[in-house]
């Protein structure tokens, strides 16, 4: 048997509440592979979980996403062999551990161009970034795209791609101090959603021309001047709500809009099967290798140190991507 470092939570609150314990871990059982993780990705919806904002059955782990090497395979397993470097989401909670087992249909090869600490810096988000750019509006050369929170971790590589793919893109943040986060991201213009008159400064930096499609992760505070920015038979995507649930519309007003799509999707729908999950993850990789997304760490973490990951996220410390190295 290993024995695995785990994160172990059996209370909700401050990050105090992290404790690390050892954990003996079995072989790997039929469909499962045994991984020793090298890289385990930060996301904030860990802080949510934590805290009790979104609550969780006790005693939990933490953590949706990690790199790691391939120590061992169960029965039936065909597709990887040890020493492979691979990297899942969605395996349940429990990313945070030193070594883990994993159901191989959960697991993607990492390419040789990209490293493990780049992969679990952004695996998550950039599935994110990938269905909406990709398959909730396909971006083409031209657009004028629309992302809000542009300087965060899925707004950043948004922006990256859209702008790859040849659109125009106006990002919103929420202070002045996100500006050139956002710009460096991609953005060709970027405008400030706390004022009021956000949605006439959008217009002014399209040349007057509106969004084909609006990335709205904001909701409550941005959603209804998503919908003023939004060009007749342009698509809103809400996929997110940082600032609250986006207020109750009746459908008429899409009309009155200008017959507008309003859709709310989300990533693991579009990854519900492992051969959906395997496409998606490949132009993922293929858009890190080619450019169109970067990788920013702005921190790396031992996994000892977990608790000040959570502090450092919170307190808006670093810029760039959070990881825990064990």
């Amino acid at each position: 048997m290993t024995t695995a470092r785990v994160v172990s939570l059996t209370e909700m609150g401050s990050a105090d509440v992290i404790k690390l314990i050892d954990k003996e871990l079995p072989p790997p059982a039929k469909g499962e592979v045994q991984l020793r993780q090298t890289a385990i990705g930060f996301n904030f919806i860990d802080v949510y979980q934590r805290s009790g904002v979104y609550p969780l059955d006790l005693p939990t782990g933490l953590g949706h996403e990690a790199a790691g090497i391939v120590q061992a395979v169960g029965e039936g397993v065909e597709h990887f062999k040890v020493g492979d470097h691979v990297m899942y989401m969605n395996a349940g909670l429990g990313a945070y551990a030193s070594a883990r087992n994993v159901p191989a249909e959960k697991l993607v090869p990492i390419p040789k161009g990209v490293s493990d600490e780049a992969a679990a810096a952004i695996f998550f988000k950039a599935m994110t970034a990938q269905y909406l750019v990709q398959k909730t509006y396909k971006v083409k050369a031209g657009d004028v795209v629309l992302v809000h929170a542009a300087a965060g971790g899925v707004g950043q590589i948004l922006a990256s791609w859209a702008k790859a793919l040849g659109a125009f893109v106006v990002g919103t943040v929420g202070s002045p101090a996100k500006f050139a986060a956002a710009k460096e991201a991609g953005c060709d213009a970027v405008i400030d959603y706390s004022n009021a008159t956000w949605p006439e400064e959008v217009l002014k930096a399209t040349g007057g021309r509106k969004a084909n499609v609006v990335y709205d992760s904001v909701a409550k505070t941005t959603f209804m001047g998503s919908l003023d920015c939004t060009a007749p038979f342009g698509t809103v995507a809400l996929f997110g709500a940082a600032s609250g649930p986006a207020p109750d519309i009746n459908p008429d007003i899409l009309n009155k809009k200008g017959c507008l799509f309003l859709t709310r999707p989300s990533v693991f729908p579009h990854n519900a099967t492992p051969a959906l999950f395997q496409e998606n993850a490949k132009a993922v990789f293929d858009a890190i290798e080619s450019g169109k997304i970067k990788v920013e760490i702005g921190g790396r973490f031992p996994l000892e140190q977990a608790a000040d990951a959570h502090r450092a996220a919170e307190g808006r410390k670093l810029s760039g991507a959070i990881i825990l190295v064990p």
